[in-house]
């Protein structure tokens, strides 16, 4: 479902050697576009964090990308700033060969370079269907390799995902505050409990430590609610504040 979800970021947990003391800040995601017409996503991360010595840093993460209806081609542009300066961008665009036999990707920044990597990796998009796909199947664990530009552009991580059994109508409805904007949206929709790890797909998972991990309750319109991202020192957690449900993309009429 095309939305435009708005979260409230909180620090969940901090050890000492994060260095953090505080963290608040806000998470706006969009999802647009349609089944046919392939989907846009944009994401933006903007948290301020104070360390244990009081120095604030505020923290701008924002990702755009674009990716067909048929999961052949993934364009993507990622920016992190630190306090209103630019940190690191990454830009370029991931396809899929004619024969299939792997994925080439194209980067523009950091640096121009061409690399290839797996031909079973999946594009966001992909992996987020493979999971409701899973979901509905009654399915519990999902393993499949994910590439999203991330990581300056030359990372594909190796995901283990745990589906609990979907949630009664009543637990989801008691779950969402009641004064929230767009909630009719995730009514008598299923919903399921996620959790995710993320390894590189170089390491071995059973003596690896995962890069992080996310819990959110997954919704069958792939929705996001009650999310938690685990960097391992540190958590944060991003409670739903607003959702708008945006129209979809209408596909091209058939010829006759």
């Amino acid at each position: 479902m095309p939305h435009r979800a708005i979260y409230d970021i909180t620090l969940e947990r901090a050890a000492t050697a994060s260095g953090i003391g505080e963290l608040n800040g806000r998470m706006v995601y969009e999802l647009s576009g349609s089944s046919c017409a392939g989907f846009t996503q944009k994401m933006r991360l903007v948290t301020r964090i104070v360390d244990r010595e009081g120095n604030p840093q505020v923290n701008d993460l924002r990702t755009s990308s674009f990716e067909t209806a048929d999961g052949k081609r993934l364009d993507f542009d990622i920016r992190q700033f630190r306090d209103k300066d630019l940190a690191e961008a990454t830009e370029g665009a991931a396809r899929r060969t004619p024969d299939g036999a792997s994925i080439e990707i194209d980067l523009k920044q950091p640096e121009k370079k061409t690399i290839a990597v797996d031909e079973r990796v999946h594009f966001p998009m992909q992996h987020t269907l493979e999971l409701l796909a899973h979901a509905r199947a009654g399915d519990k664990v999902m393993k499949s390799l994910l590439y999203d530009g991330s990581e300056r552009g030359e990372r594909v991580f190796a995901t283990t995902a745990f589906i609990g059994e979907s949630l009664p109508k009543e637990a989801v409805d008691r779950a969402l505050p009641s004064g929230l904007s767009g909630r009719a949206a995730l009514l008598d929709v299923p919903a399921w409990p996620v959790g995710m790890s993320y390894y590189d797909n170089d390491a071995d998972e059973q003596d690896a430590v995962p890069d992080y991990e996310l819990s959110f309750r997954f919704h069958a319109n792939g929705v996001s609610t009650d999310l938690v991202i685990d960097y391992g020192d540190f958590a944060i957690r991003g409670a739903l504040r607003e959702l708008a449900v945006m129209p979809a993309e209408p596909c091209p009429a058939r010829q006759p």
